[in-house]
């Protein structure tokens, strides 16, 4: 059979394209690394091909002609030793020795794979025409029956799998049977009506992907406008207040030195008039001591007299009163500006989804709830527009048939449906309650209707023990505390719930993260009373 320009250029050592090519006297070539490998691997020097010994060491010569033939191969790009040699993911060639090559088409009646060289009796003797070509195969096997040893090409719709012939005769007599083949073009044609849905779905999916994405940019470029903006106004304000400050700076300077040249002129008059008292007491201590009465009496007369300006006392000032009221205004200034801050990041904060933490942020999002009768068991009696619940224990006058009515546990749930951000309280007047969210479509009857006990609600209880919370049927104690107030925080895009006891703080009782797929009701499972407090 012919061969490929490859295979006669590769080595038989290492499979390989010839590299340094060296020729041995018996005509075979190889690979200088490779021979020189073999010989010192089995310490005689032997063709690996032919097995001819040669005695001394043949001196061995790189073959220029192979070695450009090589080169010439590599040059035109075909290496098709490397293309087709099986790799470990590849049907390998079952009848190829040394290094096998990819397997062209497998045979279902030989159980054989065969390479492009292998396969050509299968192509041209006539012996072959009625065997069964397929593409390459590792699972040959599995298309033989193991009971007869014969190709499964029938298939029993009636058990639903592939048999062979004698299967049909024997374990599937009188079964609805088919040929493979007519099995697989029926198959086929839902496989296409499968993979058609299949492309319909991820058509609309990489278009909701599409719109994520955007979603995506929008947020991060609405966030990122938002920063900007905010960085330009604080430091616009940080900037002005600094200016403010210079100024304040400046005037006060400014008064300081207005108040400080009236005191130096003060200070100036009193130094003046300081001097001229000691003049006038240096003149009567020097009159008092002269001898001549005539003297001291024509002198007394004009010495002692001492102005009224001079003895009259003065108004002491005290100019920093001024500057006092100064700081005390600056103080009071940044105490507003403080509150106004504080009160500025608290708004920002709760848009950003931040939880509360007053009573006062959680009232922000305070929301009226109403019952709804259509809902209410028919031993609940409803009140005050429908926002205080009672248990009467007994049963009303039957009530109109409803499909939205709870008919074996006494549970109510809110007429409207709650998304975004919510708040709402719940006085207890007496008895166990649990204070629960529930999708609307939770059931009405049965076991799966008490809120908690299904994937469709979320309960806070409170009983003789304290309190626990309720999801799914898994019970969580949560405290011992029986609080009289429950308030309730919703934020249903964030997938946030929250329980706390009202009195004068406001204490968490649990938190659930998680994900709502629907709208929510308030809802309440009543043993005595409870009513939905008024907040707005």
């Amino acid at each position: 059979m012919e061969k490929t320009s490859a295979e006669v250029l590769s080595c038989s050592i290492c499979l390989e394209l010839l590299k340094d090519p060296v020729t041995l006297p018996c005509g075979h070539s190889f690979c200088q690394v490779c021979v020189d490998g073999y010989w010192e691997e089995k310490n005689i020097y032997q063709c690996p091909q032919c097995r001819q010994t040669f005695t001394p060491r043949p001196l061995l010569q790189k073959n220029v002609m192979l070695a450009e033939l090589v080169e010439e191969l590599k040059k035109t790009g075909h290496q098709a030793a490397d293309l087709c040699y099986a790799g470990p993911e590849d049907v390998a060639c079952d009848s190829c020795t040394g290094r096998k090559l990819k397997a062209l088409k497998s045979c279902l009646v030989c159980l054989t794979s065969y390479c492009e060289q292998h396969l050509q009796p299968h192509l041209e003797a006539p012996a072959f025409t009625r065997h069964h070509l397929v593409q390459p195969s590792k699972q040959l096997q599995e298309i033989i029956c193991p009971q007869h040893d014969k190709v499964k090409e029938m298939f029993c719709r009636t058990d639903q799998q592939v048999i062979c012939l004698l299967c049909v005769v024997d374990q599937h007599k009188d079964h609805h049977i088919v040929s493979a083949a007519a099995e697989r073009r029926e198959r086929e044609k839902d496989v296409d009506q499968s993979r058609g849905r299949i492309q319909q779905r991820i058509q609309e999916r990489e278009e909701e992907l599409k719109l994520l994405q955007q979603e995506q940019k929008t947020i991060r470029d609405s966030a990122d406008k938002a920063v900007k903006e905010t960085r330009k106004n604080l430091k616009q304000l940080i900037q002005n207040l600094q200016r403010r400050m210079s100024d304040v700076e400046q005037q006060i300077r400014s008064r300081q030195e207005t108040e400080a040249a009236g005191v130096r002129g003060l200070q100036e008059q009193l130094e003046q008039e300081i001097a001229e008292l000691k003049k006038k007491d240096a003149e009567l201590q020097q009159l008092s001591l002269t001898d001549s009465y005539l003297v001291f009496l024509q002198n007394w007369s004009s010495l002692s007299e001492v102005s009224e300006d001079t003895l009259s006392s003065r108004t002491h000032v005290r100019p920093h009163c001024c500057f006092e009221e100064v700081s005390a205004a600056v103080s009071a200034s940044r105490e507003r500006l403080q509150d106004l801050l504080r009160d500025t990041c608290t708004n920002i904060s709760l848009m950003l989804g931040a939880e509360p933490k007053t009573r006062a942020e959680f009232l922000r999002f305070s929301r009226d709830i109403t019952l709804d009768p259509n809902t209410a068991h028919s031993r609940l009696l409803l009140s005050e527009g429908n926002r205080k619940v009672r248990n009467i224990g007994k049963d009303q006058s039957p009530p109109p048939h409803h499909p939205d009515r709870f008919t074996r546990y006494p549970q109510v749930l809110s007429k409207e449906p709650l998304t975004g951000r919510c708040y709402w309280e719940v006085e207890r007047r007496g008895g166990a309650i649990h204070v629960a969210v529930s999708y609307k479509n939770i059931s009405r009857s049965g076991g799966e209707s008490i809120f908690g006990c299904n994937d469709k609600s979320w309960s806070l209880s409170y009983h003789s023990s304290g309190c626990s919370f309720t999801q799914n049927s898994i019970i969580t104690k949560v405290s011992s505390v029986r609080p009289s107030r429950v308030g309730v925080y919703l934020d249903h895009s964030a997938g946030l719930l929250s329980f706390y006891s009202v009195s004068g703080t406001m204490t968490l009782l649990h938190r659930v993260h998680t994900t709502f797929t629907q709208p929510l009701h308030a809802g309440v499972w009543v043993w005595a009373s409870c009513e939905f407090l008024k907040l707005n």
